[in-house]
């Protein structure tokens, strides 16, 4: 037995989850999170009522639908995690599965060694300052992002709601990652434009490393795709879900000190420092696109500049924690 692996899955069932004796768990999983599954599975039957294992053939895609009984299992319990190894956050089977009160948390590509690291984490403090990035996005109507390495883009946030990914799902309808840890946004569709320069990591593709993924941006979508093999290999990504794969779709801030990029996106996007930016599906974040696509790309050491304030300066927030 992996103690460090239990030890972390009970965090996420109790701290994370507080999940309770009188009440149902799902544990969603694929081959590939198996073991994560029955972690999971193992804890939660020592705190809950009654606790259900469900493993399903992985998905081909990020939002790529579970099989509609799934979708329909997943609505009846008080409690669902979902490590697959395709992310199930972006569903419609998720989002109905929220607004009927489950408290959810995902963990799509979720590593052992990833989930050892990262709910170690003091997810008290993450939710304080998840919570008062959100809010600064949330009054605020234009993000400017710029780095040193070229990137340079304007996103419109007016009228969007600002999110804090805390990791503490205690409330009915709650819904995290786990990892958790960062604050996000969809900014209004049509609108973005500038340049993005992703250096950290990308969905599907794994770290960067020194070929940086250069995204042009018009009108909302991306138009232009520069560097190298991994550039040509996102756009071959999202190519096939057609024009709304390439609407920028979503804003998030970094607020975990524990995780680090390691390649997995689940992680590397709330690293303490990074932005991430993702084109395709927002509809789970109070946008207007629906599609089953849903691909985040980290950058490394950005000024955000919200209505003319700067709160991270090359990667260092500027909001009191």
């Amino acid at each position: 037995m992996n103690t460090d692996l239990r030890k972390a899955a009970d965090i996420a069932i109790n701290t994370c989850m507080g999940v309770k004796k009188t009440e149902t768990v799902l544990i969603v999983c694929d081959e590939p999170c198996r073991e994560i599954g029955y972690e999971l599975f193992n804890s939660a039957k020592n705190s809950s009522f009654e606790t259900v294992l469900c493993e399903i053939e992985p998905r081909n895609s990020n939002g790529e639908e579970p099989p509609e009984q799934v979708s329909e299992l997943l609505k009846s319990f008080d409690v669902a995690l979902i490590p697959t190894s395709r992310s199930l956050s972006h569903t419609d089977a998720r989002r109905e599965a929220s607004k009927n009160g489950v408290r959810i948390a995902t963990l799509p590509g979720i590593t052992t060694d990833s989930m050892v690291r990262t709910l170690s984490a003091d997810y008290n403090k993450i939710a304080v300052l998840s919570r008062k990035v959100a809010e600064i996005l949330t009054i605020g109507k234009s993000v400017n992002i710029k780095t040193d390495k070229g990137t340079g883009i304007t996103l419109n946030i007016e009228g969007r709601s600002g999110l804090p990914d805390t990791g503490l799902n205690h409330s009915r309808g709650n819904f995290s990652n786990l990892p958790a840890g960062e604050a996000y946004i969809a900014p209004m569709e049509n609108i973005s434009a500038g340049n993005i320069v992703f250096d950290g990591s990308m969905a599907g593709i794994g770290i960067l490393n020194d070929e940086n993924i250069i995204v042009r941006v018009k009108d909302g979508l991306a138009w232009g795709f520069d560097g190298g093999e991994c550039a040509k290999r996102l756009h071959s990504i999202m190519e096939p879900f057609g024009e709304a794969a390439f609407n920028v779709a979503e804003l998030g801030i970094g607020t975990n000190d524990k995780a680090v990029i390691s390649g997995n996106v689940l992680e590397d996007e709330k690293v303490l420092g990074t932005i991430h930016i993702a084109f395709g599906d927002n509809k789970s974040m109070g946008g207007t696109v629906g599609v089953a696509s849903h691909l985040d790309g980290v950058i490394t050491a950005p000024t955000i500049t919200v209505d003319g304030k700067i709160i991270m300066e090359k990667g260092v927030l500027r909001i009191d924690s």
